[in-house]
């Protein structure tokens, strides 16, 4: 079973900051650290804004997807993490323009106390199915 660590541009240096690795390999599957509403040059995009910040999150993956060699259709699972449940439909929609169907990823949504940054509203770890070339 192979394992490489995987370090996408635009993700690296924030993820380092705080001390963890953006995405794993380990043969087909590609594991994607919780991603937050962190701009590629660090800032918080959309404080206070459930919209702006699930768009951030989503092009985050999608980022570390494509640069594993895949794309959004490779999902294959998602554990959403949100501050409050009055931020769900903002999510979902994003969600939806992320994973139009007919077939979603499985997933998990969680109401949560809190994450690492007070301003983050949502935060969505992945894992894809990405055969290697």
């Amino acid at each position: 079973m192979s394992r490489e660590f995987l370090k996408p541009a635009g993700l690296t240096a924030s993820a380092t900051a705080s001390g963890y690795g953006p995405a794993a390999r380990s043969n087909d599957l590609v594991f994607i650290s919780g991603q937050t509403a962190r701009s590629p040059e660090g800032r918080t995009v959309g404080i206070g804004d459930p919209e702006a910040q699930a768009v951030q999150v989503y092009e985050n993956i999608k980022a570390v997807v494509e640069s594993a060699g895949g794309t959004l259709a490779d999902v294959i699972a998602l554990r959403t993490y949100l501050i409050d449940r009055a931020h769900r439909p903002a999510h979902g929609a994003v969600r939806r323009r992320y994973f139009p169907g007919p077939d979603f990823p499985c997933s998990t949504l969680l109401i949560v106390a809190g994450l690492a940054d007070p301003d983050f509203l949502i935060e969505v770890e992945a894992v894809a199915h990405i055969v290697k070339r």
